[in-house]
C-alpha cells in the first residue's frame, strides 16, 4: 500500500504542481490586478460566504462515499443512482438557503447577483468532488488525477484571453463578473467529463430518488456533514467578518485575499495527501492492517516542505509580496496594500505546518470513524477562532484575523495528534520528533543567513533560492527524508 501510496502521490503531485500553482500565481493573481483589491475583496468575501453553507451541498456524502466505496467497490453501482438525485435535490436547498442569509446579513441586489452565480460554482465544484469520491474509492488515483487539474486548466484558457486577448478595452477594468463566469464554464465541463467516467465504471444508471435510502445515507453521513461545517467555518469565516465587521472591509479582504493566496496554493497540494490517504486508510483499517507506517511516511513527505515554506515565507514575506503585487500602474495604492499584506501573509504561512498535520491526521481519524472526537475537536476550532475574530479584527483588522486563524489551526491540529495517539496507540516517536526538531533550527538558521547575505531587493531572489537549496540538502543530511527509504518502498512495498 505503501508503494501504492508513493506512486500514485507522485503523478498526483505532478499534475498538480503543473497547473494549479500556475493558476494560483499566474493567473487569480493577474485577476485581483486587472479587477482591483476592492473588488476582488468584494468577490473574495462573497466566495467564502457561499462556502460556509455548502454544507448544505453535501452533507457529508463524500467522504462517506469515499470511504464506503473504498472497502465495498460493488456497490458504486447500487449507490450511485440514488446519490446523484440527493446530490441536485440539495443543490436547490443550497442556492435557496444562500439566497436567504445573504438578503439577511444585508447584501444587496448587486451582491445576491454574484451570490447566486458563486452558489452555483459551489455546487458545480462539490459534485465533481463527489464524482471523483467515486473514482478514488475505485483506487482509479491516475484517472482522479487527471480529474484533479482539468478545471483549472480549462479555467486558465479563458483567463488568459480575457486578461491578455484584448477582451477588455486600453484603460478600463476587468469585470470580476466575467472571471466567474470562466469558472462556471470549467467546472461544468469538468463535471461532465467526471460524471461520465463514472457512468463507464457503473453496469447500469438509472437516476432515481428512493427517500428511505436517501434518509439512511444523510443519517450515516450527518457525523461527516458536521465536521465540514465546523471545520468549513474556522477556516473561511475570516474574510466574511472582515468585510462585514470593518467599514473599510472590501480593502481589508481584499488584503487578506493576497496573503492567503499562497496558502491557497499550498492548500491544495496538502489537500491531495488525504484524497488519496482516504481510501488507503479505509481499506487498511477494515482489515486489520497497522497503518503507523504509512502515517509516518505521509506526514514526513509533508511536513518537511511544509516546515520548510512557512519559514521561508516568514523571512521573505515583504519580497514575496512584492514580486506578487507591486504594480508600476498604481505604485503607491500597490506598495501600500503590499505593506499589510506581508505580515498578514507570514503569518497565515505558517498555519501551513498546523494545516499539513490536519490532512494526514484528522484523514486517518475519519477513515477510522472517530467523527464525535474530531466533531468536538472542530466546534472548539470554531468557537475559538469566531471569539478571536471579534477580539482582534476591530483592532489589528486583517493582521488580527491571520493571527486568530494560526492560533486556531495550531490548537486543532494538536488536539487531533492527540485523538490519533490516544486510538490507535502510536509508539512515541523520539528519533523523529528529534530529527523535526533539528530540521526546524537548521531551516530557522539557513533562513537567518541567506537574507543576511548580500541581501538587496535586486538580489533576494537568489539568496531565496540558496535557502531552499540548503533546507532540502540539510533535510538529507539530518536523515528526515531518505533516498534508500523511498526506494526501498519503490521496489518492496
Amino acid at each position: 500500500m505503501q508503494k501504492k501510496f508513493v506512486t500514485n502521490l507522485a503523478l498526483l503531485l505532478f499534475l498538480n504542481l503543473l497547473i494549479k500553482p500556475y493558476w494560483i500565481l499566474g493567473i487569480d493573481r493577474e485577476v485581483q490586478k486587472a479587477v482591483g483589491t476592492e473588488n476582488f475583496g468584494v468577490y473574495f468575501a462573497l466566495f467564502n460566504f457561499t462556502f460556509l453553507l455548502n454544507i448544505l451541498l453535501d452533507l457529508g456524502i463524500t467522504n462517506f462515499n469515499n470511504k464506503n466505496i473504498a472497502q465495498n467497490n460493488h456497490l458504486l453501482t447500487k449507490h450511485f443512482s440514488s446519490l446523484f438525485v440527493l446530490k441536485i435535490l440539495l443543490a436547490i436547498v443550497y442556492i435557496a438557503v444562500t439566497i436567504i442569509v445573504g438578503y439577511t446579513v444585508g447584501y444587496d441586489t448587486r451582491y445576491l447577483k454574484l451570490v447566486i452565480l458563486l452558489g452555483f460554482n459551489q455546487f458545480l465544484i462539490y459534485l465533481i468532488l463527489y464524482l471523483r469520491s467515486n473514482i478514488a474509492g475505485l483506487h482509479q488515483f491516475k484517472t482522479d488525477s487527471l480529474i484533479s487539474v482539468l478545471d483549472r486548466s480549462i479555467m486558465i484558457g479563458i483567463c488568459l484571453y480575457l486578461l491578455y486577448g484584448n477582451f477588455v478595452q486600453p484603460g478600463e477594468q476587468l469585470d470580476i463578473m466575467h472571471y466567474v463566469y470562466a469558472q462556471t464554464v470549467a467546472y461544468l465541463l469538468t463535471a461532465i467529463t467526471a460524471f461520465l467516467v463514472v457512468m463507464s465504471k457503473t453496469d447500469k444508471l438509472k437516476l432515481n430518488f428512493n427517500y428511505r435510502f436517501s434518509i439512511m445515507i444523510l443519517k450515516k453521513s450527518l457525523p461527516y456533514a458536521i465536521l465540514v461545517l465546523l471545520m468549513t467555518f474556522y477556516n473561511r469565516i475570516d474574510a466574511v467578518m472582515l468585510e462585514r465587521m470593518l467599514p473599510n472591509g472590501e480593502e481589508q479582504s481584499g488584503i487578506y485575499a493576497q496573503g492567503y493566496r499562497l496558502l491557497d496554493a499550498t492548500n491544495m497540494i496538502a489537500f491531495l495527501f488525504s484524497g488519496l490517504l482516504l481510501p488507503m486508510f479505509s481499506k487498511m483499517l477494515k482489515h486489520k492492517e497497522d497503518v503507523q507506517q504509512l502515517v509516518k511516511l505521509a506526514y514526513t513527505i509533508l511536513i518537511a516542505p511544509a516546515i520548510m515554506i512557512a519559514i521561508g515565507c516568514l523571512f521573505y514575506s515583504n519580497d514575496l509580496m512584492t514580486m506578487l503585487y507591486f504594480d508600476k500602474k498604481n505604485e503607491a495604492e500597490s506598495l501600500a496594500h503590499i505593506g499589510m499584506s506581508a505580515p498578514v501573509f507570514a503569518l497565515l504561512m505558517c498555519c501551513f505546518t498546523a494545516i499539513s498535520t490536519t490532512y494526514i491526521f484528522g484523514t486517518l481519524l475519519t477513515a477510522n470513524g472517530n467523527m464525535r472526537e474530531l466533531n468536538m475537536m472542530a466546534a472548539s476550532g470554531m468557537l475559538v477562532n469566531i471569539l478571536l475574530n471579534i477580539i482582534l479584527i476591530p483592532q489589528y483588522e486583517a493582521l488580527g484575523a491571520a493571527l486568530s486563524s494560526l492560533i486556531t489551526q495550531m490548537l486543532t491540529a494538536a488536539m487531533q495528534v492527540f485523538i490519533a495517539q490516544y486510538n490507535f496507540k502510536f509508539k512515541l516517536n523520539v528519533k523523529l520528533l528529534l530529527k523535526l526538531f533539528l530540521f526546524t533550527l537548521g531551516v530557522i538558521t539557513i533562513n537567518y543567513i541567506s537574507i543576511n547575505w548580500h541581501y538587496s531587493a535586486k538580489t533576494w531572489i537568489y539568496n531565496f533560492v540558496f535557502m531552499v537549496i540548503a533546507c532540502g540538502i540539510w533535510a538529507f543530511a539530518i536523515g528526515l527524508i531518505s533516498i534508500k527509504g523511498a526506494m526501498r518502498i519503490m521496489k518492496y512495498g
